[in-house]
């Protein structure tokens, strides 16, 4: 029984249903949680700078949590940093292509500069011991406490900043009750979903004999931002900037101040090979994606720039498997 569950096919088909469960619990998490935000006349933006925002990073979240309770934290780690370099180079990238994007000032003066630091914070965590020096090379529970902190100023000011638009006036038709049984749903198929992801990719790293990292940075990265990937596809073709941008931002700073943060003061991260080129990536990547935007006067991500993004993580992508 044991060796008919640890065959390739069964621990593939376990990576791609996980997948599907960690996709879906989003999904019904999301739409459960903006109806019944909707219903008690809650503000549309606050609904997207929080349930939404946060809904579309669920499945990081219950990865990395899984991954720090089974003491898989490469796997916690190059989750998280993978997920924001796909989100800002590949999601973004694709989105331009589609269809050029034009990126808010608002977000050129807080929200990219904080993208910007995501990286750069998590380099000095590891490469300094910010803010608490000490033998530990990674990221340890101190560093946590100060990623969720810069996490709660940020959306402390974001929801001020919007605590004043009026609320919705057509609330949807959809029960409480019922939103609230799609919530929970969401919920189970999300902890399914990831328990299932982490054990069958660490398997596959055991028997490749491929370093827990790199199937973190490439399969498992790639996998829990595929609603990210969705839902700024789709705003590209309808033209929609501010959703296919806004959303690719925003996941990515729920995802390294606030996910990366609770992991790391649920376990301490240690460093792994590599790490210190993943981080580099992540503020370098959002570095790239700033001034694509700031280079023209219309604030606009062209083709040529989303194909630009495209290349950086191919190229980034053969060095890291490559080892080159």
């Amino acid at each position: 029984m044991l060796s008919f569950l640890s065959h390739p096919i069964i621990i593939g088909c376990t990576l791609v249903v996980g997948l599907v469960l960690l996709l879906k619990g989003a999904d019904w998490l999301v739409c459960g949680a903006s109806n019944l935000a909707k219903k008690l006349q809650v503000n549309d933006l606050i609904i997207g700078m929080t349930i939404v925002a946060f809904g579309t990073s669920m499945p990081e979240f219950v990865v990395n949590i899984v991954s720090v309770a089974n003491h898989s934290t490469d796997l916690a780690i190059t989750n998280i940093l993978g997920s924001n370099i796909i989100n800002t180079l590949v999601i973004v990238g694709i989105s331009a292509l589609i269809y050029p994007c034009i990126v808010q000032k608002s977000l050129l003066r807080l929200d990219l500069p904080l993208n910007i630091a995501a990286g750069l914070m998590v380099l000095c965590c590891v490469l300094f011991g910010i803010p608490f020096p000490s033998d530990f090379q990674g990221i340890s529970r101190f560093d946590g406490i100060l990623l969720l902190l810069v996490f709660a100023v940020f959306l402390y000011f974001n929801l001020r900043s919007v605590s004043k638009q009026p609320a919705n006036s057509t609330p949807p038709s959809v029960s409480i009750r019922k939103s609230i049984m799609w919530i929970v749903i969401g919920l189970i198929c999300l902890v399914l979903g990831g328990m299932m992801i982490v054990k069958s990719a660490t398997i596959i790293a055991q028997r490749l004999g491929v370093a827990e990292a790199i199937i973190g940075l490439t399969i498992v990265a790639l996998g829990t931002s595929l609603p990210e990937l969705a839902t700024s596809a789709v705003a590209a073709f309808k033209h929609n900037s501010n959703i296919a941008i806004g959303n690719v931002v925003g996941s990515n700073i729920f995802n390294v101040f606030f996910i990366l943060g609770a992991s790391a003061i649920i376990r301490p991260l240690p460093a792994y090979s590599g790490l210190i080129s993943d981080a580099l990536l992540t503020a370098v990547s959002a570095t790239c994606m700033w001034v694509l935007a700031v280079c023209n006067k219309q604030h606009m991500i062209h083709r040529w720039g989303g194909i630009i993004l495209l290349l950086i993580y191919a190229a980034y992508l053969y060095y890291r498997i490559c080892g080159i």
